[in-house]
């Protein structure tokens, strides 16, 4: 059995402190990408990425769909096409489950699955799953960012409606509109 002695709970308490602030990091990614709109402040996204970060599709939908995008200036770009008018989404949710990081010193990965609801300005919609793949880095001053990111498509599945409708919402014992 580990003795548990002060260096030792330090330690873990660190690494528990860290994981917390990838997940963090994670977490606010996935609802900067729910908000990416006409006008959308990139900054607000490029911060949370490595000025040497990778940005990538795998498998043959994704890789041919996002392509590769290495350094941060590239994954601005990837993510510029967004904030132009017309606009691409009228409504985009990410959704994270299965999640599992493992940080090492000031070195994090971190896997999710990932399901996404997308209605588009042009009336289509789609239910999207994919595999997330991530490294992170602690740089100076604390702050873990994004240094890889990876998505593979599990599966994509055009919807007939938007996601969002305008009509009230089934309540038990409330007559029908």
């Amino acid at each position: 059995m580990t003795e548990i002695n002060e260096p030792t709970l330090l330690a873990r308490l660190t690494e528990l402190e860290d994981e917390k602030k990838v997940r963090a990091c994670m977490n606010r990614y996935m609802r900067l990408c729910d908000a990416l709109d006409v006008g959308f402040d990139l900054d607000l996204l490029m911060e949370l990425f490595t000025t040497d970060a990778t940005w990538q599709g795998k498998g043959g939908r994704y890789a041919k769909t996002f392509g590769r995008h290495v350094g941060k200036e590239a994954v601005r770009a990837l993510f510029s096409k967004y904030t132009k008018a017309p606009g691409h989404f009228e409504l985009n949710v990410h959704f994270l489950t299965s999640e599992v990081i493992n940080v090492t010193g000031s070195n994090a990965q971190g896997k999710w699955l990932l399901l996404q609801t997308s209605s588009f300005k042009d009336g289509r919609s789609q239910l999207s799953s994919a595999q997330i793949t991530a490294e992170f880095r602690k740089e100076a001053g604390g702050s873990w960012r994004i240094n890889f990111f990876q998505t593979e498509s599990l599966f994509n599945r055009p919807v007939s409606t938007p996601w969002d409708q305008p009509a009230d919402l089934p309540v038990p014992d409330k007559p029908k509109a």
